[in-house]
């Protein structure tokens, strides 16, 4: 039985040696791949436009939807003039699907002969915004922004115009 035992162990240790030392190796040769495509690009068509208004005695908001429909809310009376909603012309990729990012927080536009400001927030677009709003149709499509402008009174937002910058961000899906 001893023997038997030694002639096992000596199996068992000549084995895993003989396996241990067999080294198995395959070399194969394989394909990358890589395509450029167009780059996205956006184009302001028109700017956002509250259009001309007055605050009367307690202010309020002007609010400017994607499609340029515009409403006052509070003392707001609007005027007469040109407003509309900002568009924006993108083009890319052929069929490729982007999304729109729109301010995170509002953005001030200010008086440049006295530096009142007034809030623009409540960010909206058309398509709406998040990821796979836009395919681009044949390369192209058209985003339109609106927006709502919190007005003070006369004496906290007099008489002149406002300006601001804010930033939208379209990106490949």
């Amino acid at each position: 039985m001893k023997a038997l035992f030694s002639l096992f162990i000596s199996i068992f240790v000549f084995s895993v040696t003989s396996v241990s030392i067999v080294i198995a190796q395959v070399s194969i040769t394989a394909n990358a791949t890589a395509e450029v495509i167009k780059a996205l690009t956006a184009k302001e068509e028109s700017q956002l436009n509250f259009g001309r208004f007055s605050p009367e005695t307690q202010g309020g908001k002007v609010i400017l939807t994607p499609d340029g429909v515009r409403t006052a809310q509070g003392t707001v009376i609007l005027g007469n003039g040109a407003h509309n909603a900002a568009s924006f012309y993108i083009t890319g990729e052929y069929d490729a699907t982007f999304s729109v990012s729109l301010p995170s927080g509002p953005a001030l536009l200010t008086n440049i002969l006295n530096s009142k400001t007034m809030q623009v927030s409540d960010w909206q677009s058309y398509p709406a915004p998040g990821i796979g709003v836009g395919k681009l149709n044949g390369g192209e499509m058209k985003v339109q922004i609106g927006a709502v402008l919190t007005v003070g009174t006369m004496t906290e937002n007099p008489v002149g115009i406002y300006a601001g910058i804010y930033a939208i961000t379209f990106v490949y899906n």
